[in-house]
């Protein structure tokens, strides 16, 4: 009897999911909408995060250097640890499940969990907001655009992105305190 009110319980949530997933994917049919979140995957795929680590020292001096290298540590774990969770949990992309869901723009691998560009701007932002306030209303804005994004491109559900969120902002904190 649990079980069955288990299954009942996970396939409403999945269900419920991958609705949400449609219905945020439905704005592509705007081409402008596409052609924005796509441009914002790409930027968060590591081209604004890494452009800030070399810029910053520039910008803000010497003391800006310990920023970028905490930023560089807080991208090599992520990226660890997202490919260790992505190869084991193997969950498809909301697209592969559904094909009323169209990808905005091709995936960087097969699995969706958890979203790695969210799991990077996260906790990117978090460590750069950390030690550099002034900069929220350009950095903030960036990092949650890249989050809907992935959901509006049809390339991973809310938790994915959840997940991406909680797994970076983890990551910067033990980043910060070491």
């Amino acid at each position: 009897m649990a079980t069955l009110r288990y299954n009942a319980i996970s396939n409403f949530l999945v269900e419920s999911e991958l609705a949400f997933c449609r219905l945020c994917n439905r704005a592509c049919d705007r081409y402008w909408i596409e052609k924005f979140f796509a441009l914002v995957s790409r930027l968060g795929n590591g081209i604004v995060w890494y452009t800030l680590i070399l810029v910053l020292p520039f910008i803000y001096g010497k003391q800006a250097l310990h920023v970028s290298i905490r930023m560089a540590l807080v991208g090599i774990a992520g990226l660890l640890i997202y490919k260790m969770i992505k190869s084991t949990t193997e969950r498809l992309r909301p697209y592969m499940v559904d094909k009323a869901i169209l990808p905005g723009t091709p995936p960087l691998d097969k699995y969706s969990f958890p979203s790695g560009h969210t799991l990077h701007a996260t906790s990117f932002s978090i460590i750069v907001l950390y030690y550099i306030p002034e900069l929220f209303w350009i950095i903030a804005p960036f990092a949650i655009l890249v989050a809907i994004s992935r959901v509006v491109l049809g390339l991973h559900y809310p938790t994915d992105v959840l997940a991406g969120v909680m797994i970076g902002s983890a990551l910067s904190v033990f980043i910060i305190l070491l």
